[in-house]
C-alpha cells in the first residue's frame, strides 16, 4: 500500500489513435503499480471533471467554448498537433479533475499523484504541444479561490520548456515556476519563468542532477510555496523520440527523489503530474512515470521511519 493516494481515471486515454504522444500510457502505469505490488486498489481515487468554471479561472471563454463546441479553426487544431474529438476534449477535463483532487489531497497527507495532467503547454486561448488546457494552472487557481493556499510552486522537469505555465503566471508573485529543460528544443520562444535552467544536449544524470540541485536550493531560499506541483516529465530520457538530453531510467528516478527530498524538508506538500514520455519502447516510459511515484514513495516512508527513531 502507498502512503499516499494516486489519482486515476480510465478516461485518461486521449484516444489519438497512431500518434507519437501514448496516451494508452496511464492505463499501462496504473496496471504496472498494481502488478508490482507497488500500489493496491484501494490507493486509487477516481476524479471528477473539473468543471467550466474552474477550467474559466484560468481560460477564455472564447477558448473553453470553441472546445465544448468542437468549433476550432485549422489554424487552432494545427497547434494542438493532437486531432480534435469530443472523447479527447472529455479526458482533458478529466485530467484537470485529477490535479485539482491531487492538490486537495497533497494538502492532507503531504503527496499525492495525479497519473494524468502536467499538460503545461496550454495557454489561456489556445492549446498547443498536446495540449487542450492547463490542468495545473487550473488546480493551483481553484485551490486559492477556496482559500486552501496562498502560494504555490510548480517545478517542471519535462524535457519542453513550460511556455503555458509562464506565460499563465507571468507577473504573478504568488506563483513561483520553475522550468528545467533542453535549450535547443520545443518551444520558441520561450517565455520567461520565475527560473528557468536552460540545458545543453545529451546533457547526463550527474550534471543534471547537480544543476537541478543548485536552482532547486535557490527556489526555496527565494519563495517558500503553500504546496508544490511537480510535472515529471518522463521525457529527459536518453531514448525519448522528442527529446534530446541523455538521462538514463534510473537517474530520472534520482531526480524525482531530489525533488521529494528538498520538498519534505522544507514541509511543503507535493501534488504529482506525469507529463511527456515519447521513448522509443513504451514500456521504458511506463517505468520511468512508475518510478516517479515509486520514488515518491520511498521518500514519505524514509520520512515515517524517521519520525519513529
Amino acid at each position: 500500500m502507498l502512503p499516499f493516494k494516486v489519482i486515476y481515471h480510465e478516461g485518461y486515454d486521449l484516444h489519438l489513435g497512431a500518434h507519437v504522444f501514448p496516451s494508452q500510457k496511464y492505463r499501462l502505469i496504473r496496471d504496472l503499480l498494481l502488478r508490482e505490488g507497488i500500489a493496491v486498489p484501494e490507493d486509487f481515487l477516481a476524479p471528477e471533471p473539473a468543471s467550466d468554471e474552474d477550467v474559466l479561472l484560468v481560460h477564455s471563454q472564447e477558448w473553453v467554448r470553441k472546445l465544448r463546441t468542437g468549433r476550432l479553426t485549422p489554424l487552432e487544431q494545427m497547434r494542438m498537433e493532437i486531432p480534435y474529438s469530443r472523447a479527447t476534449m472529455e479526458a482533458f477535463w478529466l485530467a484537470a479533475g485529477g490535479s485539482i483532487l491531487a492538490g486537495e489531497r497533497a494538502l492532507v497527507d503531504g503527496l499525492a499523484a495525479n497519473i494524468g495532467g502536467g499538460f503545461h503547454h496550454a495557454f489561456p486561448e489556445h492549446g498547443e504541444g498536446f495540449c487542450m488546457i492547463h490542468d495545473v494552472a487550473i488546480a493551483i487557481r481553484r485551490l486559492q479561490k477556496n482559500k486552501a493556499i496562498e502560494t504555490a510552486m510548480v517545478v517542471d522537469t519535462d524535457v519542453h520548456h513550460g511556455n503555458g505555465t509562464a506565460a499563465i503566471f507571468g507577473g504573478d508573485g504568488n506563483v513561483f515556476t520553475l522550468s528545467i529543460h533542453q535549450e535547443s528544443n520545443y518551444p520558441m520562444p520561450k517565455p520567461p519563468s520565475s527560473m528557468d535552467i536552460h540545458l545543453p544536449d545529451r546533457i547526463g544524470d550527474e550534471d543534471y542532477l547537480a544543476i537541478l540541485e543548485k536552482h532547486l536550493l535557490q527556489a526555496f531560499h527565494d519563495f517558500h510555496p503553500g504546496v508544490l506541483f511537480y510535472v515529471g516529465g518522463a521525457d529527459p530520457y536518453c531514448e525519448d523520440q522528442l527529446g534530446g538530453l541523455g538521462l538514463t531510467i534510473e537517474g530520472l528516478k534520482r531526480r524525482d527523489k531530489l525533488v521529494f527530498e528538498h520538498a519534505q524538508r522544507r514541509g511543503v506538500p507535493v501534488a504529482i503530474t506525469l507529463a511527456g514520455g515519447y521513448a522509443r519502447r513504451l514500456e521504458d516510459t511506463v517505468r520511468i512515470h512508475a518510478n516517479t511515484i515509486l520514488a515518491a514513495a520511498e521518500v514519505a516512508r524514509a520520512k515515517a521511519a524517521a519520525s519513529l527513531r
